[in-house]
């Protein structure tokens, strides 16, 4: 068989082998790189390598290596699985290294880390004093993560009361200029309407559109194949907001101009509810 076939076969081979290896072994391999990881992924590169071009290694042996090398881990992490114990002793322990803004240096020459490359994955944090930190942790990938201290974290809708509208993933309505009939059915659309939110954007045709995103608010991102096409967006929740805004102004209104002691309370209790209900929805409407 001539060499270069041959090593066509071989590469072939490992690269299938690789990547059989590679979907049993999941994806904690890729997410979760720990020390032992990043040895075994050079040692199978490598192997699959060797196999592919030096002919002075049978392919079986090759495949064998492959194997084993691929079923280290595997079986290492079931084991992990069901014993913490063995997790620690093949993967190790997350370190603290920094507690109540005090940096533990014991820890740290453990770790055999100085402060500068503290200080480097600090910055990776957005962290930039010590100070600020309640507890810093080194993962067993060697990632620092970081809580700060209470008064210094960031302001969020939870913290300050604010009623958010809860969200959901996303849905791509069309892709392609072809219509996602199972995202349409999940969220309960029909075609027609689709057409006539897309035509609010001087839109006329799905086929025009290269992409439509529906968020969990009903707002539609639309991507077209013309990218000269200027989209004109037609905010409909800002336009709620303004009637109904509009409505509570005019009620008052009338509560002020009318002689009728009954038509004015009437007027005023409805103007009443009706703040009261603004009040409640228009974070949703912005």
């Amino acid at each position: 068989m001539p060499e270069l076939l041959l090593i066509l076969l071989r590469s072939f081979v490992a690269f299938i082998l690789l990547f059989i290896m590679t979907r049993i072994m999941g994806k904690k391999q890729i997410s979760q790189l720990t020390f032992f990881d990043y040895c075994v992924g050079i040692t199978i590169g490598s192997i699959a390598a060797t196999m592919s071009v030096d002919q002075n290694v049978k392919a079986l042996n090759g495949m064998m290596s492959l194997f084993v090398w691929g079923l280290f881990p595997i079986i290492l992490a079931y084991l992990g699985m069901k014993s913490n114990t063995f997790s620690d002793i093949t993967d190790g322990k997350a370190t603290i290294l920094i507690q109540n803004g005090k940096i533990l240096d014991k820890n740290m020459k453990k770790n055999l880390m100085n402060l500068n490359e503290l200080m480097l994955l600090l910055r990776e944090n957005n962290v930039f004093k010590v100070s600020d930190v309640e507890m810093a942790v080194l993962e067993t990938n060697g990632k620092l993560s970081v809580m700060l201290k209470t008064e210094k974290q960031p302001l969020n809708p939870n913290t300050l009361g604010i009623p958010l509208e809860k969200e959901h993933g996303p849905t791509i309505l069309i892709m392609d200029g072809k219509l996602m009939k199972n995202g349409m059915d999940k969220l309960g659309y029909s075609k027609e309407w689709l057409l006539g939110e897309i035509q609010k954007q001087g839109v006329q045709s799905i086929k025009e559109v290269f992409l439509a995103q529906i968020d969990s608010r009903g707002e539609i991102y639309l991507d077209l194949y013309d990218d000269h096409n200027d989209l004109k967006k037609i905010e409909d929740r800002k336009l709620v907001a303004a009637n109904l805004k509009k409505i509570q102004a005019d009620l008052e209104g009338y509560a002020l101009q009318t002689d009728n002691p009954e038509a004015k309370k009437i007027y005023a209790d409805q103007a009443g509810r009706l703040e009261t209900l603004l009040k409640g929805i228009l974070p949703y409407l912005k």
